[in-house]
C-alpha cells in the first residue's frame, strides 16, 4: 500500500494553524485523517497521521494533554459552562485580563463591575477584542489566566 499523504496538505493546514492561533486542527478525506495539535506553550506543532477509517470504527489520533487536563484540581470542581452568571468567550482565541502586562488587570475577584464594563480581552488573528459583562455584580471567579488558549462560549468570568 503507497502512502497517499501530501506533504502541500499537511504545509497548509500548519499554515492555518499558525494563522488563526487555532490549538487543534484535524483534515480528513477518503484517503486519510490528518490531525495538528499545537503545543500548549505554542513552541512545536505535533502531526498524526492515520489512514481513513470505516465509518463504523473512527481512528482516534493521539493527543497531547491539553491545559486544561493538566489544571489543579481545584479549578475543575464547579462547570460554568451553563451558568447564566459567567461570562463566556465570544471567539475562540488567547485571554488577555489587562491591556498589556505592565498595567493592572481589569478586573480582580471582590471587584465590583456594572454592565457593559471590560472584563478581559480575546486576541484573535492579532485582533484585541473586548469582553464586556453581561450583567453587573460583583466578580466571584476569574477561570483563566491570561496568555490561555479560549473556545468560543468557554466561561471566563463568573459575576453574582
Amino acid at each position: 500500500m503507497s502512502n497517499p499523504l501530501d506533504t502541500k496538505i499537511i504545509s497548509r493546514l500548519a499554515e492555518i494553524l499558525d494563522k488563526t492561533n487555532l490549538t487543534e486542527l484535524e483534515y480528513e478525506d477518503e484517503s486519510c485523517r490528518i490531525s495538528l495539535v499545537r503545543n500548549p506553550a505554542g513552541v512545536a506543532a505535533t502531526a498524526a497521521y492515520a489512514p481513513a477509517a470505516p465509518v463504523a470504527a473512527p481512528v482516534a489520533a493521539p493527543q497531547p494533554a491539553t491545559p486544561a487536563a493538566t489544571a489543579p484540581v481545584a479549578a475543575a470542581e464547579e462547570d460554568y459552562t451553563n451558568s447564566p452568571n459567567a461570562v463566556k468567550s465570544p471567539m475562540v482565541g488567547v485571554v488577555y485580563l489587562s491591556a498589556d502586562p505592565k498595567t493592572p488587570n481589569y478586573v480582580k475577584v471582590g471587584d465590583t463591575v456594572a454592565e457593559g464594563d471590560t472584563v478581559c480581552l480575546v486576541e484573535a488573528m492579532k485582533t484585541f477584542n473586548p469582553v464586556k459583562a453581561h450583567k453587573g455584580g460583583k466578580v466571584a471567579k476569574i477561570l483563566v489566566e491570561s496568555g490561555d488558549p479560549v473556545e468560543y462560549g468557554e466561561p471566563l468570568v463568573v459575576i453574582e
